[in-house]
């Protein structure tokens, strides 16, 4: 997730690491915080993978500032990871919105419906957070107003994004 979220914001513009950091941390939030100690090492990866190139530009009022490039592989890398996201990509909301938050980086309609029918396909199996055995529970089946309350918001979400996900479609498939 962090590395397709580097890639993504880096095929946008080039940007230093502070500002990167920045623009994660608002895409993944509070719950899923991006520290330095995290964020350094991914650049270095796809630095050394020949993804991103580091350039050295003079600071307006301090130190020098390291702007950080996509190269052409590595926006390559950025449309394979786009076209091919893995299971917990389409699963794990928060990876499924870092996904999405770039998906309009593929070109091919085709490929963005494709990723975009994994994630409804998903979103229609029956699930909950809670189960009787096999049985996934509803929002009724709980006298506990706070699991009902998790149950009762969680549908309404899916909802709604299954509602935005065929709409979407019918226009990619038009």
């Amino acid at each position: 997730m962090l590395e397709l979220a580097i890639l993504g914001f880096l095929y946008d513009t080039p940007l230093h690491g502070y500002e990167l950091r920045k623009r994660i941390t608002a895409l993944t939030g509070h719950v899923r915080p991006i520290a330095e100690s995290t964020l350094y090492p991914a650049i270095k990866r796809l630095e050394k993978a020949g993804l991103l190139e580091r350039t050295t530009e003079p600071g307006a009022v301090a130190a020098p500032r390291h702007v950080l490039t996509l190269t052409g592989a590595g926006g390559q890398e950025l449309r394979r990871r786009l076209a091919e996201p893995g299971r917990r990509d389409i699963t794990d909301e928060n990876r499924w919105f870092t996904v999405l938050a770039f998906l309009r980086h593929l070109d091919d309609p085709a490929a963005q419906s494709a990723v975009l029918r994994r994630r409804l396909a998903f979103l229609e199996e029956p699930a909950s957070f809670f189960y009787d055995g096999d049985r996934p529970l509803s929002a009724e089946e709980f006298d506990d107003p706070f699991r009902r309350g998790i149950l009762t918001i969680a549908r309404a979400t899916s909802r709604a994004e299954t509602r935005w996900l065929r709409e979407t479609l019918a226009s990619l498939e038009d």
